[in-house]
C-alpha cells in the first residue's frame, strides 16, 4: 500500500530538486599503505602464527565456520563454501567445503554491487566518466521528469531517488528487484529501473537498491563504446590475476553489477588486496586516485534518512559498507569487534568480503546459508544455539577478531606508485 501511495504522490506531485554538493576526490586513504612484495599469479602462502594469528583462536574459528551439516537437503544449517583471508598480501587460512575448491567460480550476490563500483573506478581513473555528471548524459532513458537530476554518485551511494521496493522471497509480488532481475525488467534491466518514477530530490533519501547498480553499470556503455564487453576483465581482473571472474549480462548487453558476479574466494580477496592498498596492484594505479575513500565514506544520504530494523545497521558507503555507525542518530558500528576502519561487500545467503586497514587483512567468507543465526544488532548478547549451527556474521567475526594478535609493527611507506598506461 505504501508503494502505491508513493506512486500516486509522484504522479500528483513533482519532486521539488535539492542542489547536492558536487563530490571531490581526495587523493589518499585514511590509512597507511604498506610496500608490498610483487604478488604473482599465484597468491603466496605464509603461516598463520608467524602472521599474527593465534592457533588455538584460528582453529575455534574454522570450527565454528565449517560447522556445515551433511547431508542437509533442506538446507537448514551453515553452509560454508569458502573461506580465504589474506594477511600483508599473503593467504594466512583457507579452507573449502562441498565440493569447492580454490579455483571454483561462485556466485557473490550483492557483492557483485561493489566489484560494479570498482569498474567505475577505474573508467573514472581513466577520465571517461565523472561521478557528478548525471546518468542521463550517457542514459537517455534517464532524461525526463526529474530523472536528469540523478548523476552516477547518486546512483553509487544509492540515493537516486527512483521509487524502489528491494523485498525477495519474503515479499516478491510487490518487489521491484525480482521484477528487474527475473521478470519484465529482465531483457533491459537499467530500463526499467528508468521507468521509475523520482519520489525524492537525488541525494537526499537512501534506499537500499539493486536497481540503481545497474543504471550505473549501463551508463558506462556510451562512453566504453566497443571496449564495454571486455572492461570489467581489461581494466579490473586481469590485471590482478582474477582469472575465474564471470560477469553476466541482461538481454540488452549491460553487466549484472547487482547480482550477477562469480569468482573463486582467491580471486574476491585479490580484488579485496587491490581496494585495500588504495586501487594500486604491484605500482600500477588500476582505480582513480581519491576513488576508495570515495567508495568508504558513508553515504550523506544515509545520515537524513530514517533506517528500519533491517538496514539501521547498513552504515552504507558507494556500493560498500563501512564501520562507523552514526553517532548522531545513537547508532552503533555494524561491526563492533573489528576496527572503525574496516569495511566491506555483503550479499544474499552468506556472501561477504571485509576490509580490515589496521590488521591489513581481507577476508572472504562464500556460503550458501538460507537461514541465519541470532544477529548482534536486532539480539546484542543472543549466543548461537551449538545444537543448530547457524551462520551467524557477529560470532565470526568475533572469533576472527579473538585470532587476531594485537600490537602489529606500523607498515613501511609505500613507494612511488606508476599510473596505468
Amino acid at each position: 500500500m505504501a508503494s502505491v501511495l508513493t506512486l500516486l504522490l509522484a504522479c500528483s506531485t513533482p519532486v521539488e530538486i535539492v542542489p547536492q554538493a558536487a563530490v571531490v576526490l581526495t587523493p589518499g586513504v585514511p590509512w597507511n599503505v604498506p610496500a608490498r612484495e610483487p604478488i604473482g599469479a599465484e597468491l603466496a602462502i605464509a603461516d598463520a602464527e608467524a602472521s599474527g594469528l593465534d592457533p588455538e583462536a584460528l582453529a575455534a574459528f574454522d570450527a565454528y565456520a565449517f560447522s556445515t551439516r551433511e547431508p542437509d537437503p533442506e538446507r537448514k544449517f551453515q553452509r560454508t563454501n569458502a573461506i580465504v583471508i589474506l594477511r600483508h598480501g599473503r593467504v594466512v587460512y583457507e579452507r573449502y567445503a562441498r565440493g569447492t575448491t580454490p579455483t571454483t567460480p561462485l556466485l557473490t550476490w550483492s557483492v557483485s554491487k561493489s566489484f560494479g563500483a570498482t569498474v567505475v573506478g577505474a573508467a573514472v581513473h581513466e577520465g571517461l566518466v565523472d561521478v557528478n555528471q548525471p546518468a542521463c548524459k550517457t542514459l537517455p532513458a534517464m532524461c525526463s521528469d526529474g530523472r536528469e537530476h540523478v548523476r552516477l554518485t547518486d546512483l553509487l551511494q544509492m540515493s537516486s531517488g527512483l521509487d524502489w521496493q528491494e523485498t525477495y522471497e519474503t515479499s516478491p509480488v510487490f518487489s521491484s528487484v525480482m521484477a528487474m532481475l527475473y521478470t519484465r525488467g529482465a531483457p533491459d534491466m537499467a530500463a526499467y529501473v528508468a521507468s521509475k518514477p523520482l519520489v525524492a530530490s537525488p541525494g537526499t533519501r537512501w534506499v537500499y537498491s539493486s536497481g540503481d547498480s545497474n543504471v550505473v553499470s549501463a551508463a558506462l556503455k556510451a562512453p566504453l563504446g566497443d571496449r564495454y564487453a571486455s572492461y570489467p576483465f581489461t581494466a579490473v581482473a586481469e590485471p590482478i590475476g582474477m582469472s575465474t571472474l564471470r560477469y553476466e549480462r541482461d538481454g540488452s548487453g549491460t553487466f549484472v553489477a547487482s547480482s550477477y558476479v562469480y569468482a573463486s574466494a582467491r580471486d574476491v580477496a585479490r580484488w579485496g588486496q587491490l581496494v585495500l592498498d588504495d586501487g594500486v596492484w604491484n605500482g600500477r594505479r588500476l582505480l582513480a586516485e581519491g576513488w576508495v575513500r570515495y567508495l568508504t565514506t558513508l553515504a550523506p544520504a544515509f545520515h537524513t534518512t530514517p533506517v528500519d530494523l533491517e538496514h539501521h545497521m547498513a552504515n552504507p558507503g558507494a556500493q560498500w559498507y563501512v564501520n562507523v555507525g552514526d553517532p548522531s542518530r545513537n547508532l552503533e558500528k555494524p561491526w563492533p569487534m573489528l576496527p572503525d576502519d574496516a569495511f566491506g561487500a555483503s550479499g544474499h545467503w552468506g556472501k561477504a568480503m571485509w576490509i580490515i586497514p589496521s590488521w591489513d587483512m581481507v577476508v572472504v567468507r562464500l556460503g550458501d546459508d538460507r537461514r541465519y543465526g541470532c544477529s548482534w544488532d536486532v539480539e546484542p548478547d543472543c549466543e548461537p544455539d551449538p545444537t543448530l549451527p547457524l551462520y551467524a556474521k557477529h560470532r565470526l567475526l568475533g572469533l576472527l577478531a579473538a585470532a587476531v594478535r594485537p600490537h602489529e609493527p606500523p607498515a613501511p611507506p609505500v613507494p612511488e606508485q606508476e599510473d596505468a598506461p
